[in-house]
Protein backbone atom coordinates (compact mmCIF):
# COMPACT_ATOMS: atom_id res chain seq x y z
CA UNK A 1 0.00 0.00 0.00
CA UNK A 2 3.36 2.24 0.31
CA UNK A 3 3.33 2.80 -3.22
CA UNK A 4 -0.53 3.64 -3.00
CA UNK A 5 0.26 5.97 -0.70
CA UNK A 6 2.95 7.75 -2.89
CA UNK A 7 0.39 7.77 -5.51
CA UNK A 8 -1.97 10.01 -3.86
CA UNK A 9 0.15 12.49 -2.26
CA UNK A 10 1.61 12.86 -6.29
CA UNK A 11 -2.10 13.75 -7.44
CA UNK A 12 -3.13 15.55 -3.91
CA UNK A 13 0.27 18.07 -4.57
CA UNK A 14 -1.17 18.55 -8.49
CA UNK A 15 -4.99 18.95 -7.44
CA UNK A 16 -4.41 20.69 -3.95
CA UNK A 17 -5.52 23.99 -4.87
CA UNK A 18 -8.76 22.78 -6.84
CA UNK A 19 -9.62 21.36 -3.48
CA UNK A 20 -10.08 24.67 -2.32
CA UNK A 21 -12.67 26.08 -4.81
CA UNK A 22 -15.93 26.97 -3.77
CA UNK A 23 -18.91 24.12 -3.86
CA UNK A 24 -21.09 25.08 -7.10
CA UNK A 25 -23.04 23.07 -9.49
CA UNK A 26 -19.76 22.34 -11.68
CA UNK A 27 -18.51 20.85 -8.77
CA UNK A 28 -20.68 17.39 -10.24
CA UNK A 29 -19.95 17.92 -13.35
CA UNK A 30 -18.08 14.94 -14.84
CA UNK A 31 -16.92 16.69 -18.58
CA UNK A 32 -12.87 16.32 -19.07
CA UNK A 33 -12.30 14.02 -15.97
CA UNK A 34 -10.08 11.22 -16.33
CA UNK A 35 -8.06 8.17 -15.01
CA UNK A 36 -4.90 8.30 -13.62
CA UNK A 37 -2.02 6.71 -15.03
CA UNK A 38 -0.84 4.30 -12.86
CA UNK A 39 1.84 1.16 -13.66
CA UNK A 40 0.32 -2.36 -13.88
CA UNK A 41 1.53 -3.08 -10.67
CA UNK A 42 -0.41 -0.58 -8.74
CA UNK A 43 -3.72 -1.19 -11.01
CA UNK A 44 -3.31 -4.74 -9.89
CA UNK A 45 -3.35 -3.47 -5.98
CA UNK A 46 -6.52 -1.31 -6.67
CA UNK A 47 -7.87 -4.37 -8.53
CA UNK A 48 -7.23 -6.50 -5.22
CA UNK A 49 -7.99 -3.87 -2.22
CA UNK A 50 -9.41 -5.70 0.85
CA UNK A 51 -12.94 -4.31 1.78
CA UNK A 52 -13.47 -1.85 3.90
CA UNK A 53 -14.46 -2.92 7.79
CA UNK A 54 -18.29 -2.68 8.21
CA UNK A 55 -19.25 -0.11 11.31
CA UNK A 56 -21.90 1.64 12.38
CA UNK A 57 -21.67 5.40 11.16
CA UNK A 58 -23.44 8.11 12.75
CA UNK A 59 -25.17 10.62 9.28
CA UNK A 60 -22.92 13.33 8.72
CA UNK A 61 -23.24 17.03 10.39
CA UNK A 62 -22.95 17.91 6.30
CA UNK A 63 -24.30 16.63 3.49
CA UNK A 64 -27.88 15.46 4.67
CA UNK A 65 -30.43 18.00 4.50
CA UNK A 66 -33.77 17.22 4.56
CA UNK A 67 -34.24 18.35 0.32
CA UNK A 68 -31.29 20.15 -1.77
CA UNK A 69 -30.93 21.51 -5.38
CA UNK A 70 -28.92 20.99 -8.22
CA UNK A 71 -29.04 22.01 -11.73
CA UNK A 72 -32.26 23.41 -10.75
CA UNK A 73 -33.39 19.76 -9.66
CA UNK A 74 -34.39 19.29 -6.16
CA UNK A 75 -33.57 15.88 -5.08
CA UNK A 76 -34.41 14.45 -1.09
CA UNK A 77 -32.85 12.59 1.17
CA UNK A 78 -33.93 9.27 2.97
CA UNK A 79 -34.36 9.00 6.33
CA UNK A 80 -33.37 5.75 7.07
CA UNK A 81 -30.84 3.62 5.03
CA UNK A 82 -31.58 0.52 6.58
CA UNK A 83 -32.55 -2.01 3.81
CA UNK A 84 -31.84 -0.07 0.28
CA UNK A 85 -31.25 -1.91 -2.34
CA UNK A 86 -31.45 -0.89 -6.48
CA UNK A 87 -30.12 -1.66 -10.04
CA UNK A 88 -28.72 0.47 -12.29
CA UNK A 89 -26.30 2.21 -14.23
CA UNK A 90 -22.97 3.31 -12.29
CA UNK A 91 -20.18 5.84 -13.60
CA UNK A 92 -17.02 6.52 -11.54
CA UNK A 93 -14.97 9.70 -11.16
CA UNK A 94 -11.40 10.41 -10.63
CA UNK A 95 -8.56 13.09 -11.40
CA UNK A 96 -10.59 16.14 -11.72
CA UNK A 97 -12.07 15.73 -8.33
CA UNK A 98 -9.14 14.27 -6.47
CA UNK A 99 -8.57 16.16 -2.96
CA UNK A 100 -11.60 18.15 -3.87
CA UNK A 101 -14.03 18.11 -0.54
CA UNK A 102 -17.22 15.80 -0.77
CA UNK A 103 -20.19 16.30 0.42
CA UNK A 104 -19.55 15.01 3.72
CA UNK A 105 -17.03 17.10 4.38
CA UNK A 106 -13.74 15.09 3.42
CA UNK A 107 -11.31 15.47 0.90
CA UNK A 108 -11.87 12.95 -1.91
CA UNK A 109 -9.23 10.10 -2.69
CA UNK A 110 -9.99 8.24 -6.00
CA UNK A 111 -7.45 5.44 -4.27
CA UNK A 112 -9.62 4.54 -1.80
CA UNK A 113 -13.23 2.18 -1.79
CA UNK A 114 -15.77 5.06 -2.08
CA UNK A 115 -19.14 6.43 -3.51
CA UNK A 116 -21.66 9.16 -4.51
CA UNK A 117 -25.02 8.81 -4.03
CA UNK A 118 -28.37 11.32 -4.42
CA UNK A 119 -30.47 9.80 -1.75
CA UNK A 120 -28.93 7.92 0.86
CA UNK A 121 -27.63 9.27 4.04
CA UNK A 122 -24.16 9.74 4.31
CA UNK A 123 -21.83 8.15 5.52
CA UNK A 124 -23.07 4.68 4.53
CA UNK A 125 -22.14 1.34 3.67
CA UNK A 126 -23.06 -0.29 0.65
CA UNK A 127 -21.89 -3.63 -1.44
CA UNK A 128 -22.05 -2.50 -5.62
CA UNK A 129 -22.13 -5.99 -7.60
CA UNK A 130 -21.29 -5.40 -11.33
CA UNK A 131 -24.18 -7.32 -12.77
CA UNK A 132 -22.03 -8.44 -16.16
CA UNK A 133 -19.32 -10.07 -14.43
CA UNK A 134 -20.11 -11.00 -10.43
CA UNK A 135 -17.93 -9.05 -9.40
CA UNK A 136 -18.67 -7.04 -5.84
CA UNK A 137 -17.21 -4.38 -3.72
CA UNK A 138 -17.84 -2.47 -0.20
CA UNK A 139 -17.92 1.12 -0.56
CA UNK A 140 -18.29 3.80 2.02
CA UNK A 141 -20.92 6.29 0.77
CA UNK A 142 -19.56 10.15 1.18
CA UNK A 143 -20.91 12.70 -1.23
CA UNK A 144 -23.65 13.26 -3.39
CA UNK A 145 -24.09 12.55 -7.35
CA UNK A 146 -24.13 11.40 -9.99
CA UNK A 147 -27.03 13.81 -11.23
CA UNK A 148 -27.36 12.02 -14.12
CA UNK A 149 -31.25 10.46 -14.81
CA UNK A 150 -29.24 7.42 -16.19
CA UNK A 151 -27.15 6.53 -13.29
CA UNK A 152 -27.71 6.10 -9.83
CA UNK A 153 -23.98 5.89 -8.28
CA UNK A 154 -20.50 7.55 -8.50
CA UNK A 155 -17.71 5.00 -7.78
CA UNK A 156 -14.14 6.14 -6.51
CA UNK A 157 -12.10 5.32 -9.44
CA UNK A 158 -10.44 2.41 -7.57
CA UNK A 159 -13.83 0.73 -6.84
CA UNK A 160 -14.33 1.08 -10.96
CA UNK A 161 -11.08 -1.04 -10.86
CA UNK A 162 -12.07 -3.47 -8.89
CA UNK A 163 -15.40 -3.96 -10.48
CA UNK A 164 -13.90 -4.18 -14.00
CA UNK A 165 -15.35 -1.25 -15.67
CA UNK A 166 -12.77 1.47 -15.11
CA UNK A 167 -12.26 1.04 -18.96
CA UNK A 168 -15.47 0.93 -20.27
CA UNK A 169 -16.92 4.08 -17.74
CA UNK A 170 -19.88 2.82 -16.61
CA UNK A 171 -21.70 -0.57 -15.62
CA UNK A 172 -24.91 -1.98 -14.70
CA UNK A 173 -24.96 -2.85 -10.73
CA UNK A 174 -26.81 -3.44 -7.75
CA UNK A 175 -26.45 -1.33 -4.72
CA UNK A 176 -27.13 -2.54 -1.15
CA UNK A 177 -26.65 -1.23 2.16
CA UNK A 178 -25.09 -3.12 4.65
CA UNK A 179 -24.48 -2.25 8.05
CA UNK A 180 -23.09 -3.89 11.00
CA UNK A 181 -26.07 -4.58 12.57
CA UNK A 182 -26.69 -6.91 9.77
CA UNK A 183 -23.41 -9.13 9.96
CA UNK A 184 -24.35 -12.51 9.43
CA UNK A 185 -22.38 -15.59 10.53
CA UNK A 186 -21.61 -19.19 9.37
CA UNK A 187 -21.19 -22.13 11.92
CA UNK A 188 -19.16 -25.19 11.18
CA UNK A 189 -19.85 -28.20 12.95
CA UNK A 190 -17.78 -31.58 14.04
CA UNK A 191 -15.28 -33.16 12.45
CA UNK A 192 -15.92 -36.22 10.41
CA UNK A 193 -13.63 -38.11 8.12
CA UNK A 194 -16.22 -40.16 7.00
CA UNK A 195 -19.30 -39.16 4.65
CA UNK A 196 -22.07 -41.47 5.64
CA UNK A 197 -21.19 -40.04 9.41
CA UNK A 198 -21.71 -36.59 8.37
CA UNK A 199 -24.98 -37.38 6.82
CA UNK A 200 -26.22 -38.46 9.70
CA UNK A 201 -25.27 -35.91 12.24
CA UNK A 202 -26.91 -33.70 9.84
CA UNK A 203 -30.13 -35.25 9.57
CA UNK A 204 -29.99 -35.25 13.94
CA UNK A 205 -29.05 -31.80 13.87
CA UNK A 206 -31.47 -30.29 11.36
CA UNK A 207 -34.41 -32.47 12.81
CA UNK A 208 -33.66 -31.45 16.36
CA UNK A 209 -32.82 -27.44 15.20
CA UNK A 210 -35.01 -26.97 12.48
CA UNK A 211 -32.56 -24.68 10.28
CA UNK A 212 -30.88 -25.91 7.26
CA UNK A 213 -27.84 -27.79 7.59
CA UNK A 214 -25.26 -28.51 5.00
CA UNK A 215 -22.20 -31.42 4.18
CA UNK A 216 -19.04 -29.41 3.42
CA UNK A 217 -15.63 -30.94 2.77
CA UNK A 218 -13.07 -29.11 4.36
CA UNK A 219 -11.07 -27.39 1.41
CA UNK A 220 -7.20 -29.99 0.52
CA UNK A 221 -8.69 -32.47 3.29
CA UNK A 222 -10.85 -35.11 3.77
CA UNK A 223 -12.34 -33.86 6.43
CA UNK A 224 -16.33 -33.16 6.43
CA UNK A 225 -18.21 -30.72 8.56
CA UNK A 226 -21.75 -29.53 9.33
CA UNK A 227 -22.74 -26.03 7.87
CA UNK A 228 -25.55 -23.71 9.14
CA UNK A 229 -26.07 -20.48 8.08
CA UNK A 230 -25.44 -17.68 7.53
CA UNK A 231 -27.17 -16.46 10.61
CA UNK A 232 -27.27 -13.46 12.62
CA UNK A 233 -25.63 -13.28 15.87
CA UNK A 234 -27.31 -13.53 19.49
CA UNK A 235 -29.77 -15.67 20.51
CA UNK A 236 -30.10 -18.29 17.41
CA UNK A 237 -26.14 -18.85 17.38
CA UNK A 238 -25.89 -19.25 20.89
CA UNK A 239 -29.33 -22.04 20.80
CA UNK A 240 -26.89 -23.50 17.87
CA UNK A 241 -24.09 -23.84 20.37
CA UNK A 242 -25.85 -25.37 23.37
CA UNK A 243 -27.86 -27.71 20.65
CA UNK A 244 -24.54 -29.16 19.24
CA UNK A 245 -23.05 -29.83 22.85
CA UNK A 246 -26.29 -31.51 24.16
CA UNK A 247 -25.87 -33.57 20.96
CA UNK A 248 -22.41 -34.23 21.30
CA UNK A 249 -21.49 -32.99 17.88
CA UNK A 250 -18.21 -31.83 18.57
CA UNK A 251 -16.82 -28.41 17.95
CA UNK A 252 -18.16 -25.30 16.55
CA UNK A 253 -16.38 -23.36 14.52
CA UNK A 254 -18.21 -19.37 14.08
CA UNK A 255 -17.39 -17.28 10.77
CA UNK A 256 -18.18 -13.94 9.81
CA UNK A 257 -19.86 -14.07 6.15
CA UNK A 258 -17.67 -11.24 3.89
CA UNK A 259 -20.05 -8.91 2.26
Amino acid sequence: MRQLAWVALLFGLLVGCASQAPRESGRYDQDQDAAPILTPAVMERLANLPNPQVLDLVPSSRGNPPTYNVWGKDYQVLSTSEGYSEEGNASWYGTKFHGRLTSSGEPFDMFTLTAAHRSLQIPVFARVTNLANGKSTIVRINDRGPFHSNRIIDLSFAAAVKLGFHEAGTARVRVETISEKTQKYLVDVGNFSDLQQARLAKGQLSATSGVEVDVVRTQGTSIYRLRIGPMVSGAPIERLKALVATLGLGRVIISAVDY
